[in-house]
């Protein structure tokens, strides 16, 4: 399995929450999502450990298997029709968690969140 990890299971993963570490050791391949990077790295900004956050998030980056992926012409295709699907049901999620959608529906990975609004999207498949 192509795993994508929200931000929140990044974090389980650092501090070795159990049931995350075996499912990332289980994936095929790791991906971060560019969306997931930004709010990593502005969550590391304000706190009093940001330069080691930052040396852990490189170096896991690093690792076999795991990639950052950044969005070009069909991730905004596959953004704009999330949206315009949930805007018209009444059911919006964070821009960012749209982004993060938007590149698991194009690369076919499966999402790993604890965020239930993600409910709300079918078409993204998940942990």
């Amino acid at each position: 399995m192509k795993l994508a990890l929200d931000t929140n299971r990044y974090v389980d993963l650092m501090r070795s929450v159990e049931e995350v570490v075996a499912c990332v050791e289980s994936a095929s391949e790791v991906i971060l999502p560019f969306s997931v990077l930004a709010e990593l790295l502005a969550g590391f900004s304000n706190g009093t450990r940001r330069e080691e956050n930052e040396r852990v998030l490189w170096r896991f980056l690093k690792r076999p298997l795991v990639h950052a992926l950044y969005p070009d012409e069909t991730t905004i295709a596959h953004y704009a029709a999330l949206y315009t699907d949930l805007r018209r049901r009444g059911r919006m999620i964070p821009h960012n968690d749209l982004w993060i959608s938007a590149i698991c529906i194009q690369h076919a990975l499966t999402l790993y969140s604890r965020d239930s609004h993600f409910d709300h999207l079918p078409q993204v498949a998940r942990v």
